[in-house]
Parts: C-alpha cells; sequence; structure tokens
C-alpha cells in the first residue's frame, strides 16, 4: 500500500466526526472518550437542522462540540461559525479553545490563519476562507450584537444560566431572544443547543415546541418514572442499555469518569431537587402537591412599621401583579397586591423575631420578623448572615429587634443546646431589652414547614412587605452564581417539596415558619379561650331561662371563678 493510499484512508476516517474527536483527544492527553461522548458526537454530526444536547454536567459537551466546530470547518473551510453564550466572557473561551487547536493539532494546521486574516479570541479565519464580511468563527453573549451576523452553523453553548433564568422576566427575555437565530441563519444552516436546565420552567423545555429536537444524557440510569417523562428524548444508547439490563437504574452512565459513589456525594451537596435538574435533567412540575407554597398565595403592598389595615383582600387579577419585584418562582408563579384594603388602621398585637442559628459552616444565621393583626402575619424582615456568632452579627440581630421593637425573641435551640441565646443575652442587655424563648423542634422538617406555612398562604393571611422582596433578592449578590439563589428565601419558599432534603438550604425559610407558629399558637390559644367562653355564656343563658321558669325571677349575673 503507498504512502499515498495510506493518507487517503486516513483522511476518509477523518470524515467521521467520532474519528476526528479520538485524534483530537488523544492530542489533549484525554482517555479516549466514553461511549456517551461518542453517542453526543454521533449525533452532532446528525442531518438534524435544529437540536438541543442536553448533558449532565461534566459531560463535556462544549469540548466535544469545539472539536465539532473545527471537524466542519476541516471539513469545508467556507462555513462561517457563531459561537453564542450567557456571557461574552464564556463565548470567547470557545473560540480561543479552537484557535489553539488550531495551531496545536498537526492535522488542523492547515487551516491556521494567514497574517492578513483575523485570528483574535472574539473572531477568526481559517486559512482557505475567501474574502468575507464574517470570520469563520465568531464569538457573542447571548444579548450582545447578534444582528448583523450571518453563520452555517450557530452553537448556543450555555446560554442559560441560574443569573440569566432567575425570574419570570429574565426566562422571557432570554425566549425571545434566541429567536434572533431564525435571522442569522443562512439556507440551510444548522442550529444547535448545548446546555443543563437551570430552572424547572427550563428554556430547552420550550424549544421543543419550535421545531427542536431535543436528546437527552443523564448523569444516571433513570427509573420508570424518570423515563416515562423524557421519553423519546432520552438518548436511545442510555434507553437500550437499561432495557437490556434492569439492575443499571440507579447506576452511573459514566462509570470511568463518575462513579456512583461520587453521584452520591454531589446530590448530597447539590440537594436532591437540584440533583435531579443538573444531572438526571429532570425538570417536572409534577403536580401541585409537589411545590405546595405558591409566591402568587402571597399579598404583597408596602406596610406600615406602626399601623395596618383591619383586612387585606387578596386576588390573582393580571393587574395587580408586581411586575417590577423580582419573582423568582417557578414558571406562572406572580407577587400579586391587595384587590382591597378593608376598615381602619389600627395598631398590631405584637411582634415577634425568629433566629434559626447556624454554625461556621455554609450555613446562614437566619431572622425573621412578623406582625400580627386580626388573624394576618405582616413579614417586615427576613434575611441571614454568614460567619457565625459573630459579635457583629448577634449587634445586627438585636437592632433589627430594637428597630421593630419586638415583644420576644424565639431561638432554636436543636443547635448548640441554648449557647446562642447566651451569647445573645448580653447585646440585648446594653441594647434592647426583650423576652427570649428558646424553641426546639421534634418533627420533620419538610413537614413542619409545609404544615405551618402552607394553610397560612391557601387562606392568603401571610402578607409581606416589598422591601422584603427586594432585600432577600439584594441579599445574595456575594454568593456565586446558583449558590446565591438557594439561600433566597422566597426561592426555598418555591421549591419546598414534601421530600426530605428537597432544599440545599432551608434557613432563611426556618425563621420565618417559626414566627408564623408563634402566632399559629396565640390563635389556638385564642381560639380555646373563645370556646370556653362561647360555652359559658350558653350555660348562662339555660340557668337564666331555668330560673326564671322555676321562680318567675331573672337572677342577677353569674359571676365564674376560674
Amino acid at each position: 500500500m503507498t504512502q499515498k493510499t495510506k493518507k487517503k484512508q486516513s483522511q476518509d476516517k477523518l470524515l467521521d466526526f467520532r474519528n476526528f474527536l479520538y485524534v483530537v483527544w488523544k492530542h489533549l492527553r484525554l482517555p479516549e472518550p466514553t461511549p456517551i461522548q461518542y453517542d453526543i458526537a454521533s449525533y452532532l454530526q446528525s442531518n438534524e437542522k435544529r437540536l438541543i444536547i442536553e448533558g449532565f454536567r461534566g459531560v463535556g459537551k462544549s469540548w466535544i462540540t469545539s472539536a465539532f466546530a473545527l471537524h466542519q470547518l476541516y471539513l469545508n473551510p467556507q462555513m462561517n461559525i457563531l459561537v453564542v453564550s450567557a456571557s461574552k466572557s464564556r463565548s470567547d473561551d470557545f473560540s480561543t479553545f479552537c484557535l489553539r487547536l488550531l495551531y496545536e493539532v498537526p492535522i488542523l494546521q492547515h487551516l491556521c490563519p494567514s497574517d492578513s486574516q483575523r485570528q483574535s479570541k472574539i473572531a477568526f479565519d481559517v486559512k482557505p476562507a475567501r474574502a468575507s464580511h464574517q470570520p469563520s468563527v465568531k464569538s457573542v453573549g447571548i444579548f450582545g450584537q447578534i444582528t448583523g451576523s450571518r453563520a452555517d452553523l450557530i452553537i448556543a453553548d450555555d446560554i442559560e444560566t441560574p443569573i440569566n433564568s432567575m425570574t419570570q422576566g429574565m426566562r422571557d427575555r432570554l425566549s425571545e431572544t434566541v429567536k434572533e437565530f431564525e435571522s442569522v441563519i443562512k439556507p440551510d444552516a444548522r442550529i444547535v443547543f448545548l446546555g443543563t436546565p437551570q430552572c424547572e420552567s427550563s428554556l430547552y423545555n420550550i424549544l421543543p415546541e419550535r421545531g427542536y429536537k431535543k436528546r437527552v444524557w443523564t448523569a444516571r440510569y433513570p427509573d420508570e418514572k424518570q423515563k416515562n417523562y423524557l421519553g423519546h428524548a432520552l438518548a436511545p444508547l442510555i434507553l437500550n442499555a437499561i432495557e437490556l439490563d434492569k439492575t443499571l437504574t440507579g447506576k452511573s452512565t459514566e462509570p470511568k469518569r463518575f462513579t456512583d459513589d461520587d453521584l452520591l456525594e454531589r446530590e448530597a451537596s447539590y440537594g436532591r431537587s437540584q440533583f435531579a435538574l443538573q444531572f438526571q435533567l429532570d425538570t417536572r412540575l409534577s403536580d401541585s402537591d409537589r411545590y405546595p407554597l405558591k409566591l402568587s398565595d402571597l399579598v404583597v403592598t408596602s406596610l406600615n412599621p406602626e399601623k395596618a389595615y383591619e383586612k387585606y383582600v387578596w386576588a390573582s387579577n393580571p393587574e395587580l401583579r408586581c411586575n417590577e419585584l423580582p419573582c423568582v418562582g417557578i414558571s406562572g408563579d406572580y407577587y400579586y397586591r391587595p384587590m382591597d384594603k378593608v376598615g381602619e388602621l389600627l395598631d398590631y398585637t405584637g411582634s415577634v423575631m425568629s433566629i434559626d442559628p447556624s454554625g461556621t459552616g455554609k450555613d446562614e444565621t437566619s431572622y425573621c420578623i412578623t406582625k400580627f393583626l386580626n388573624g394576618q402575619i405582616f413579614v417586615f424582615e427576613c434575611s441571614g448572615y454568614g460567619g457565625g456568632f459573630t459579635d457583629e452579627v448577634l449587634m445586627k440581630l438585636t437592632k433589627a429587634a430594637k428597630r421593630h421593637q419586638v415583644n420576644a425573641i424565639l431561638v432554636e435551640s436543636n443547635f448548640g443546646q441554648g449557647m446562642f441565646t447566651q451569647l445573645l443575652k448580653p447585646f440585648l442587655r446594653k441594647e434592647y431589652q426583650c423576652t427570649i424563648e428558646e424553641v426546639r423542634h421534634n418533627t420533620a422538617k419538610e413537614k413542619r414547614l409545609v404544615g405551618t406555612l402552607e394553610p397560612l398562604l391557601n387562606q392568603h393571611r401571610l402578607i409581606i412587605d416589598e422591601d422584603v422582596i427586594r432585600n432577600d433578592y439584594n441579599s445574595t449578590s456575594l454568593y456565586k452564581n446558583e449558590v446565591g439563589l438557594r439561600y433566597q428565601l422566597f426561592y426555598q419558599m418555591s421549591r419546598l417539596t414534601h421530600e426530605k432534603g428537597s432544599l440545599t438550604h432551608d434557613d432563611r425559610l426556618d425563621a420565618l415558619e417559626m414566627s408564623c407558629n408563634y402566632w399559629l399558637e396565640q390563635m389556638a390559644r385564642d381560639a380555646d379561650i373563645a370556646i370556653y367562653e362561647r360555652k359559658r355564656d350558653i350555660i348562662d343563658q339555660e340557668l337564666d331561662q331555668f330560673m326564671e321558669s322555676a321562680i318567675g325571677v331573672k337572677p342577677k349575673a353569674t359571676t365564674w371563678i376560674n
């Protein structure tokens, strides 16, 4: 066999992207691509014009597709490829990686741009490309200057992030922006979305309605329920494997890279719901019982710290939506203002502050301040502080109690056996004298949170000050991306389920529940007294009637000794 024939055979093999991927992986000194990575590569080179590659975090979607972009230029140097990511820097990283591979991989070096061509991380040409307004590869952020570009292939790489999909308004904006791709592509061009869903109402769930074909690769072999939910989107490689061997259910689909123990550790770190979202690609909202606490059941208004109306009337009229407030609830969940405020302005019955202490770990020391009037609970503050029990944190809590003139402070005693109470007392003696009560919980946390808060929300008895929502949203800006989202009160509220460990963090929600439960217990005690007094009045009436009929004289009022 001649050298020319061998070279021709080698080039023919590289027509298959999977072989090309192997060569690139070998150059990068990576292990041979896994079956799932080969399967993604095979789907990339399919004939689908609009496709979504939805894979778990760490599967290598971006690296594989970077190699695919170069493979397309290897086959046709006249192509124009547009890379779009959530941020400009992320898309620049994609194109920079591609440019570097051109110079490093021997079979690609003939594509290296010449001195007269574009060769930056923002945009570069390949050497055989003819002169054009459009570079061979161009990178741009999703909200950057897409208009005016032209492309044979658009690669949308992780355009959905926790930041740009945090609220319903942000999700709507992202959904509308990607429609611009249709005006950018050339005839017979392709659009490839790569991503991992970041929220339950993910963009990747909407795109199939617009003609996109979705394929999903999960980190674990799905159970029957997950398999039915994913349906035809589940990669045939995974589906066929589990149908041949049912014992694979729950095991890693990439055992060489992600062992079962490793996935268990990640699940413990992320929490069940987040792990299901980002590793099992499970964005189900299932039924209303899964997320029992709806933000739309809250009454949101601007509250007076001294007085409140006798009754706030709730309604879900679209005209009453608080669109200016950041809403981190699930799709279709909004905040609503009251339809009406009934009665006169009255003084609050009382005010309490609840505190959920934390250690020095990732949890916050969270607190909530509520006031009470006519069976309604008013939330004035609910936030949290990291860093444990520092003097700064203790002083901030004391000043918050003083600011709202709370009648009592409730402290969860489960952690530290009352140590936090002893640390707080000196600050209270110095700044603001009030009662401290310790609260101990014995029931399962999720059951307790739902049991206390769901009836209140269903009856629209929880009134939230607008500033609580703004401050809650802004208070986690120091945390990274989705990490900060999990510390927010209203994210915790809207994502709570009955399942144990459904939330990674629940400190602020726990503080709110403690405060609300205090008033519920007060209401229960008042109700018991009212029932007792009502029974006593009935007995009085019956005695009066008996005495009047027996002796013809109505007796004087009876004095009861309790």
